[in-house]
């Protein structure tokens, strides 16, 4: 499993090899020694990519190694393979036995990122060297902006590569969720991994003069005595003389009185393109007891959980105008921050988390992206022990292990069950493993109502893709719709490319067909971006379960009839393929419609 990122910190214990045997013979892959990395039978490859940067912004004075030295990289990698690690947790938060999606599986760490940034033509070297390296599944928590063509779009052209030599491809959705058309690496080959919660939270209370409890979050190390209270302060009313209102409210650096704000419990405001945790520096380098991190309107009741270096909780808009009431409400404002508190179990979860990226796909409206959602939302996984867990400089602060949040975080927990399935399925090709995975997706939460976004309101396809993961029915999802290279240098056709540059991922006869449609993509989604009239697609199912016949339940989306045909099919034989046709036809008034709507294919096999 190759992982494309930031590096790895080799001397991790989710990279020990305990019990793996020698490395296999196929694997034509190495570790490069600079800045002391040392491989074993688990981490089987680490090499870093810098000439691209150089060349763009002249030489990188950073030491240079495979080496991890701000922790995103091992954790990725650590989250998609990483052996079993007892005793895992950051501050004894999270306590127990970290691993991987493939917990047996070896990895290789590919570096192309650089503390000034990620460079396409190293980006393109770390996937060209994996795949010559003999990978079998390649994790990318990286990508770009939604709306690159992929004839410029060095992640598409070096996957596609990667997928006509049958190597599986996953990668991050992205973070600039919650507006549309926002998803990156939306080229149908990628496997586009979408973030959302899980049902564990690290709560820590405020409990305001008033008696008024309000849940927040935090991994913060340190704890108020229990049952003392401070007083409580706006960062308006802590500002220094010369601070503006907006900066001291937002609690930037250079902006709060410590005169003002010693002792006391203050309340920020999130935002003001600073880091959450680097907020809270701000505060206890003042004088601060404690933080309070409210959100602004736009990240509504978002919640992220972070390491500060002092007593302190996040706590969601509404519930930070209920502190701003509070304060105006009296002279003598008091506050108390509980210890934090592990809660496992918490309903309603997953719900996609607020910066995930969103469809619809800017680039082939007519193929869903994201395709699936994974856990992406503080994910604790290994990390490098040269950079601090709140990613600040000034927090001197090392962690073996720590929690972050990200599609970054959720990218390779696919990568993890994609890898599985590989093991489980090695005649699979990359469409039918993602294929399965998809099928047996899931659109409920833990509570049996449809999943939520962070606002409340049900989440759609263009967040969730087909839904969220579910591993141990993706290994039996009795259906699958395949995909060839030659389906993806079809839809290349479709964008009117070179023929040269199309040729160049595989079949160098390759014609474009005569007649080709979007809508026959044989992806398991079907999109219609502007349906006025009737519209039918074909799809293509092959067999890998038992033999059995499916019959067709429609889920059809509000103002739509939809219309299946055949509305049964009988296989007898792995491998059978056999071809169904859905009919769309609006509603008379459908001109009314003026936004998606969306519903399922479903089917369940009867044995024959």
């Amino acid at each position: 499993m190759g992982n494309i990122t930031q590096g790895v910190w080799p001397e991790s214990k989710s990279f020990n090899d305990e019990g793996m045997g020698p490395v296999p013979t196929r694997w034509k892959g190495f570790c490069e020694s600079e800045g002391g990395v040392r491989c074993n039978r688990k981490l089987i490859g680490a090499r870093y990519f810098y000439k691209g940067r150089n060349a763009a912004i002249g030489p990188n004075t950073t030491e240079l190694s495979a080496r991890d030295t701000n922790g995103h990289g091992s954790h990725t990698l650590s989250t998609a393979g990483g052996s079993f690690a007892p005793g895992a947790s950051i501050f004894g938060y999270g306590n127990g036995t970290a691993k991987g999606g493939s917990p047996k599986a070896r990895v290789a760490a590919y570096k192309v990122c650089w503390p000034d940034g990620c460079f396409s033509a190293d980006i393109l070297a770390g996937i060209d060297a994996a795949i010559s390296d003999g990978v079998d599944v390649m994790s990318l928590s990286l990508g770009g902006t939604g709306m690159i063509d992929y004839s410029t779009d060095v992640i598409a052209i070096g996957t596609l590569t990667a997928v006509s030599r049958g190597i599986s491809v996953v990668a991050s959705s992205g973070n600039n969720g919650p507006a549309a058309f926002t998803s990156s690496n939306v080229a149908p080959w990628i496997f586009t991994v979408a973030a959302s919660t899980m049902d564990r939270d690290f709560s820590a209370f405020v409990i305001l003069g008033n008696n008024k409890s309000l849940k927040g979050t935090s991994l913060s190390d340190k704890a108020l005595p229990a049952g003392e209270s401070c007083p409580l302060i706006f960062g308006d009313d802590a500002k220094t003389a010369n601070a503006t209102t907006g900066n001291a409210t937002l609690c930037l650096p250079g902006t709060l009185d410590p005169i003002k704000v010693a002792g006391k419990i203050i309340v920020c405001l999130r935002g003001g393109g600073m880091a959450r945790s680097d907020k809270g520096i701000v505060a206890a380098n003042a004088g601060a007891a404690g933080m309070i991190l409210a959100n602004g309107q736009s990240h509504g009741n978002e919640l992220i959980t972070d390491p500060h270096i002092l007593p302190a909780s996040h706590i969601s808009y509404t519930d930070g105008l209920a502190v701003l009431a509070y304060l105006n409400s009296t002279k003598n404002a008091t506050a108390s921050i509980s210890p934090v508190q592990t809660e496992l179990g918490v309903k309603p979860a997953p719900k996609m988390a607020l910066f995930s990226s969103r469809g619809p796909n800017s680039l082939d409206p007519e193929i869903l992206k994201p395709d699936i959602a994974a856990p992406g939302v503080n994910v604790l996984a290994a990390y490098s022990e040269v950079a601090s867990p709140s990613e600040s400089i000034s927090d001197k602060r090392r962690t073996a292990f720590a929690i972050i949040s990200g599609t970054s975080m959720s990218c390779p927990h696919v990568s993890g069950i994609v890898g599985l399935l590989k093991s489980q399925h090695p005649d699979w090709s990359p469409a039918a493993i993602k294929s399965a995975i998809m099928t047996t997706a899931t659109t409920q939460a833990n509570d049996k109502k449809p999943i939520l976004d962070e606002d409340g309101k049900n989440a759609t396809p263009f967040a969730y893709g087909a839904g969220h993961v579910q591993p141990n029915l993706a290994a039996d999802p009795g259906l699958v719709y395949d995909l060839t290279t030659n389906d993806y240098q079809n839809l290349l056709c479709h964008h009117n490319y070179n023929i040269s540059f199309i040729r160049s991922f595989g079949n160098a006869s390759y014609t474009c067909p005569e007649n080709f449609s979007i809508s026959e993509f044989n992806c398991p989604s079907i999109a219609f971006p502007n349906l006025t009239g009737s519209a039918t697609v074909t799809r293509r199912v092959k067999n890998v379960g038992s033999p059995g016949t499916y019959n067709v339940h429609v889920l059809a989306p509000s103002g739509i009839s939809v219309v299946v045909e055949p509305e049964s099919l009988s296989f007898t034989q792995p491998g059978e393929e056999k071809i169904y046709k859905v009919t769309f036809n609006p509603a008379v008034n459908s001109t009314e419609q003026k936004d998606y709507v969306y519903g399922q294919l479903m089917s369940h096999p009867t044995p024959l």
